[in-house]
């Protein structure tokens, strides 16, 4: 089921007794979630994202705009006549009903024309419950279980009900590391095997990136980016959105175009076609940098940090904003680096210009490694 926010709005009135101004939650947010697909909704806490999910399954009104699923405009329609499934943040389990039972609940309520026999009621049960390989738990109470089983409950629950949309509020914030891993790898899987249209609420940028086939980056309740993981990374269209991608972050500079070169302080880096003099704000990710002898870039080595395969070579330079470059270079490139100093050679596709003032991207025609 194809999902299509049109121009939505949501507006707060202001807590504040003395400043009324209202708050913009979502601003004017205008996208087209493909059938079938699975997109992250993504971005710091409090930039709109748990909102626009809430106004996608009907649990907020939006000010203004429409909420489409296909053709069908369900604006006005209550949650309950949407056909999604809601997977909150704290799983919202009944802690006196068993797994079966807690699964059964959305069927059981169901009226009318909709309402189902006790077979099939059963049976759509054991398939969920299969799907999310829970089916060896039916009869444990959520006591009883850690925290990653209950999160797949609860989604077995939203599922049961064979959802056109799938909506899934930080599913993962409160599992360890290890079971994060497990768990959205499962949800990747699920996914994959109903085909269901899925949206995935989060602020961490590599679970996004990880499971997503689209991400939708956002920031203070507008839309900053929306595009395939590895798409928007490696083409941000604006430092925000550089900055949130990435481990470690990309690294940001203070630096200028002059006749056709890029300068980092003194430092002449690349050359710059389609671009006129003027100061810029300049990104390079971790790994476009390359240890050369005669490298354009010079900085002041801090450390090497050994990591197996990859070492990170910690340096600084006098136009860096931030307290040191971290560089992720193949350690086979890294032996050798000691001493007070270290230059680099910058791979083009890892190097970024963007406005000081607004953050928007500079496009330039070209940039070559000097």
């Amino acid at each position: 089921m194809k999902v299509i926010l049109d121009h939505l709005t949501k507006k707060f009135p202001s807590r504040n007794k003395k400043d009324k101004t209202e708050v913009i939650a979502v601003n004017d947010m205008s996208i087209e979630i493909p059938d079938g697909k699975l997109v992250g909704l993504l971005g710091p806490s409090g930039c709109g994202k748990s909102t626009a999910l809430n106004l996608i399954c009907g649990l907020e009104t939006p000010t203004s705009g429409r909420v489409l699923f296909g053709d069908d405009d369900v604006t006005a329609l209550p949650p309950e006549k949407r056909g999604v499934g809601l997977v909150f943040q704290n799983y919202a389990l009944y802690p006196h009903l068993t797994v079966r039972q807690n699964i059964l609940f959305p069927l059981q309520n169901l009226r009318g024309a909709d309402k189902l026999s006790k077979e099939e009621m059963e049976k759509r049960m054991l398939a969920a419950a299969s799907l999310v390989q829970i089916d060896g738990l039916l009869e444990r109470k959520p006591s009883e279980m850690s925290g990653g089983q209950q999160q797949r409950v609860a989604i077995a629950r939203a599922l049961v009900k064979t959802p056109r949309v799938l909506l899934l509020d930080e599913p993962l914030s409160n599992l360890d590391a290890r079971l994060r891993l497990q768990t959205r790898e499962e949800i990747r899987r699920i996914q994959r095997e109903t085909g269901v249209t899925t949206v995935f609420v989060t602020h961490d940028q590599e679970e996004a990136m990880s499971i997503s086939d689209v991400i939708v980056v956002m920031k203070d309740g507008l839309l900053q980016q929306t595009g395939e993981p590895q798409e928007v990374y490696n083409d941000p269209a604006n430092l925000f959105v550089a900055r949130f991608l990435g481990t470690p972050p990309i690294n940001v500079f203070d630096g200028a175009v002059r006749c056709g070169r890029l300068y980092l302080g003194e430092d002449a880096i690349m050359e710059v076609a389609g671009v006129a003099d003027r100061p810029v704000t300049v990104g390079i990710r971790p790994e476009g940098f390359r240890v050369r002898d005669d490298g354009p870039m010079v900085c002041a080595l801090q450390a090497v940090e050994v990591m197996g395969r990859d070492t990170t070579i910690v340096s600084t330079h006098p136009t860096l904003q931030g307290s040191s470059i971290r560089s992720i270079i193949s350690a086979e490139y890294a032996e050798g680096v000691s001493g007070d100093t270290v230059r680099f050679y910058l791979k083009e596709s890892k190097v970024h210009l963007f406005d000081p003032d607004s953050g928007e991207r500079i496009r330039a025609q070209s940039l070559k490694a000097l």
